[in-house]
C-alpha cells in the first residue's frame, strides 16, 4: 500500500470525488456528508452557546474514525499481598504457580467479551456500576492499556498504532490542569505544542479563542486553574477547561471519564450540550456516565450497559428501555431510565417487575446473580450475534483506513518545545522558586552560622577543627536542601507528565531539561546569598579568586545533590518512597563525607567513592587551605603548616582538579540515569 502524506490523504478523505464511496460503505449506515456541514446548534436556555464550525478551507475537519470492537477481554494479575506476612502462603503460592496448577486464578478479568461500535456524529455512553470496568474499557480503547487485552479493536479497521496518539482526545475523571496557570494559558500552552506548524502564531490564538468561546468559559479566561488549598474556577469550568484542552487540536476520537462527576444538574446538563455539539462536527465521542438525568440520557445516541464486566445491553440509547420491556423488565413506579439500567446491572429489583421464568425471592444474594447472569445470557442470545454481523459487514472506505495509518511528525522543533515548556515549568514552580520561607530559611541560618563562627581563626588546632565543622555542615545543608527539593518534584508531576506523554505533546528530554535548567534558579539563588552572608562573617579568607571558588564548590555540591534527588525521585515516582530513599541515601552519604569517620575500613571504603559530599568536603578545605599554610606559631614546638595536621590526615591540600572533574561527571551521571529511570516510569504508567 502506498504511504501518502498526510494533508493529501485528509484532502482526498474530503473531497467530493470520494463522498460517494463513503456514503455507501460507511460503518452502520453513516453519511460523512451528514456531519461535513452541520448548522450551529444553541441553546436557549444555557449559558453555553454551542456553535459548530463547518469544514471550510480556514479550518480543517477531524479525519473520520469508525471504532468496532469485539470479545474484548483484560485481566489483572492478583496481588499476593497477604502472603507477604505469612511465609506458608508465600511458599504454597510459589509451589502452586511453578507447576502452573493455579495459573488461571492468578488473574482476574475486569472486561470479560465486549463488542460494539460507534462512529463520527455518535456519542456512545457506557454505562454500569462502580467497578463493572468502564473505565478500563475506555483506557484500552485509548490505547492506555496494552497488555493482556485480548479482542479486537479497530480504528476505520485499522489495528491500533501509535500514530493514533495524536488523534484521540482524553479527558480523565480528575482534571489534570497545572493550578498556577490560567485558563487561556492552559489552552495556549497545548495549541503551541500540538497545532500544526502550517499554522501560524496569530492563528493559534485565534483557535484558543474560538474554543473559549464554543465551551463558554470566556467569563473565566484570565483566572488560574487553582485546586487543593488555592482557590481557582468551578468544577464545571474545570471539566470544560479539560475538554477544551484536548478539543484544540481536533481529535477524532474523544474519550472522557465520568465528565459530569461533581457537577450539579444544569452544569452536567450543558456540559452534554456542548458534547452533542462536537460530535455533530464529524467527532466519535465515548464517554463513561454513573447515573445520568432523563434529559442527559436522551442524549446519548447509543448505550453500553456492562454488569460486572459483561455487557448485557448494546444499542441505540432510546430503544433500551423497549429491550427490556420485551424480556419482561418494567419498572413497578415512575423511575428515571438511567436508574431503571443501573438498578438492573447490579440486580437490584425492588421496584422492578420480573419475568416468570425468574423465580426467586427479591432481596438475596442469589437474586442478584440469577438477575445478572440471566441479562448477560439474553444478550448473548438476542443482540451478540447481530452486533457480530454488523460488525463483519461495516466496511471503512479505503482512503480512511490508508489515512489513520499516517503518524504525525513533530509540529515544532525540540528547541521551539524547550522555550514553550520551559516557560510554563517557571510559571507554575515560581511560587516555590521564589517563597519567602525559602528565602527567611536561607538568610537565617547564614545569619545564625556567621554569629557562632563570627571572625573564627585557624590559628590553633581547636579553632581549625571549629572551621573545618563550618565548613562540613554548609555541604550539609545545600546537600539536603537540593536532595529534598528535587526528589519529589516528578512523583508530585507524575499525573501531569503521563497524561502529556500519552498525548505525544512534547518529548520527553523537553520536560527534563525544562524541569533540571528552571529549579537551578533556586539551586543557585539561594546559596548564592546564603554565602554572601556567611563568607565575610566568619573571616574566611578574603580575597576575590578564594570566594568565587567556595561559591563554585558550594554550587557545585547543590546541583550535584539536585541530580542524586531527581535520580531518586524518577527511580520510584512516589512521594512516601521517595522522602524514604533520599533520607537513606544522605546518611549514607553524611557518614561516609570525611568529617565523621576519615579512616574507613577497607572493605567499606568503597562507599566514600560514590558519596558527592565526600568530594565536595574535599574540594571546600582545598580552596580554603594550602598546605604550606602555617597556624600554631604562638606554641612553644613553633610553628607546623596546616598539611601537618591530624585534620587532614586523608586529605592532599594541593591541588582540587580532580574533585572538580569528579563531580562534574557526578553532575552529568546522575542525570542521564534520571531520564532513562523517567522514561521507563513513565512509559509503564497509566492513568
Amino acid at each position: 500500500m502506498e504511504i501518502r502524506r498526510e494533508d493529501e490523504i485528509q484532502d482526498i478523505s474530503l473531497s467530493p470525488s470520494t463522498m460517494q464511496i463513503t456514503n455507501t460503505n460507511a460503518l452502520g449506515g453513516h453519511n460523512i456528508i451528514d456531519f461535513i456541514s452541520q448548522p450551529s446548534i444553541k441553546n436557549n436556555h444555557s449559558e453555553v452557546s454551542i456553535q459548530i464550525q463547518t469544514c471550510d478551507t480556514s479550518r480543517s475537519c477531524p479525519l473520520p474514525i469508525f471504532l468496532k470492537f469485539e470479545d474484548v477481554e483484560y485481566k489483572v494479575r492478583n496481588k499476593q499481598g497477604s502472603t507477604k506476612n505469612n511465609p506458608l502462603k508465600a511458599v504454597i503460592s510459589k509451589v502452586g504457580s511453578q507447576i502452573k496448577m493455579d495459573q488461571q486464578d492468578s488473574y482476574k478479568k475486569i472486561l470479560k467479551g465486549i463488542t460494539g461500535r460507534v462512529g463520527p456524529g455518535e456519542i456512545l455512553a457506557l454505562m454500569g456500576a462502580s467497578g463493572s470496568g468502564k473505565t478500563t474499557l475506555l483506557k484500552v480503547i485509548g490505547g492506555r492499556v496494552l497488555d493482556n487485552v485480548k479482542g479486537n479493536i479497530t480504528y476505520n479497521d485499522i489495528p491500533y498504532t501509535a500514530a493514533l496518539k495524536r488523534r484521540i482526545g482524553f479527558v480523565t475523571q480528575d482534571d489534570v490542569l497545572f493550578p498556577q496557570l490560567t485558563v487561556e494559558e492552559t489552552l495556549l500552552v497545548s495549541a503551541f505544542l500540538r497545532l500544526p506548524s502550517n499554522m501560524n502564531r496569530q492563528q493559534k490564538y485565534e483557535r484558543v479563542d474560538m474554543i473559549v468561546k464554543e465551551l463558554g468559559l470566556e467569563r473565566c479566561r484570565n483566572t488560574k486553574i487553582g485546586g487543593g488549598f488555592g482557590k481557582g474556577i468551578s468544577g464545571g469550568e474545570r471539566k470544560r477547561t479539560s475538554i477544551g484542552y484536548e478539543v484544540l487540536i481536533d481529535p477524532s476520537l474523544l474519550l472522557l471519564d465520568e465528565p459530569t462527576s461533581g457537577l450539579d444538574s444544569n452544569s452536567a446538563n450543558r456540559l452534554l450540550l456542548v458534547l452533542k455539539g462536537l460530535a455533530k462536527a464529524g467527532r466519535t465521542i465515548i464517554t463513561t456516565i454513573h447515573q445520568p438525568s432523563s434529559r442527559m440520557f436522551h442524549m446519548f445516541d447509543k448505550l453500553l450497559l456492562i454488569a460486572e464486566g459483561y455487557p448485557v445491553y448494546y444499542g441505540k440509547a432510546k430503544e433500551s428501555m423497549e429491550y427490556f420491556s420485551s424480556l419482561r423488565f418494567t419498572p413497578q413506579i415512575p423511575m428515571n431510565p438511567a436508574e431503571f439500567l443501573l438498578d438492573l446491572a447490579t440486580g437490584q429489583v425492588g421496584d422492578i417487575s420480573l419475568p416468570e421464568d425468574l423465580s426467586t425471592s427479591q432481596g438475596s444474594l442469589d437474586t442478584d446473580k440469577s438477575i445478572i447472569k440471566y441479562l448477560q445470557l439474553k444478550y448473548k442470545t438476542q443482540l451478540e450475534g447481530q452486533e457480530r454481523t454488523k460488525n463483519e459487514a461495516a466496511k471503512t472506505p479505503e482512503h480512511l483506513q490508508l489515512a489513520v495509518q499516517v503518524g504525525k511528525d513533530w509540529t515544532i522543533s525540540w528547541w521551539e518545545q524547550f522555550r514553550i515548556v520551559s516557560k510554563r515549568t517557571f510559571k507554575e514552580r515560581s511560587k516555590d522558586y521564589f517563597d519567602k520561607l525559602r528565602l527567611l530559611q536561607a538568610v537565617g541560618v547564614a545569619l545564625l552560622l556567621g554569629l557562632l563562627w563570627w571572625k573564627s581563626k585557624i590559628d590553633t588546632e581547636p579553632q581549625l577543627r571549629d572551621q573545618i565543622g563550618l565548613l562540613f555542615y554548609i555541604c550539609i545543608f545545600w546537600t539536603s536542601s537540593s536532595i529534598f527539593g528535587a526528589v519529589y518534584v516528578f512523583p508530585f508531576e507524575k499525573l501531569y507528565l503521563v497524561k502529556e506523554q500519552k498525548a505525544d505533546m512534547y518529548r520527553l528530554s523537553v520536560y527534563y531539561v525544562s524541569s533540571t535548567l528552571c529549579d537551578m534558579v533556586a539551586h543557585v539563588l539561594y546559596p548564592t546569598l546564603f554565602m554572601l552572608i556567611l563568607y565575610f562573617m566568619v573571616d574566611f579568607k578574603r580575597t576575590v579568586s578564594c570566594f568565587l571558588l567556595t561559591l563554585f564548590a558550594i554550587l557545585l555540591v547543590a546541583v550535584t545533590s539536585q541530580g542524586a534527588g531527581e535520580l531518586f525521585g524518577a527511580a520510584v515516582l512516589s512521594i512516601r518512597r521517595a522522602g524514604m530513599v533520599a533520607s537513606l541515601i544522605l546518611m549514607l552519604f553524611l557518614l561516609t563525607g570525611g568529617y565523621y569517620v576519615q579512616h574507613i575500613p577497607k572493605f567499606m571504603r568503597w562507599m566514600k567513592y560514590v558519596s558527592f559530599m565526600y568530594y565536595g568536603f574535599r574540594l571546600l578545605l582545598k580552596v580554603q587551605y594550602s598546605g604550606d599554610q602555617l597556624y600554631e606559631c604562638q606554641t612553644t614546638q613553633g610553628c607546623r603548616t596546616l598539611q601537618s595536621s591530624s585534620s587532614f590526615d586523608t586529605v592532599n591540600l594541593n591541588g582540587g582538579l580532580q574533585e572538580v572533574w569528579i563531580l562534574l561527571a557526578m553532575v552529568l551521571t546522575y542525570r542521564i540515569c534520571a531520564y532513562f529511570c523517567l522514561h521507563k516510569r513513565i512509559s509503564q504508567s497509566n492513568i
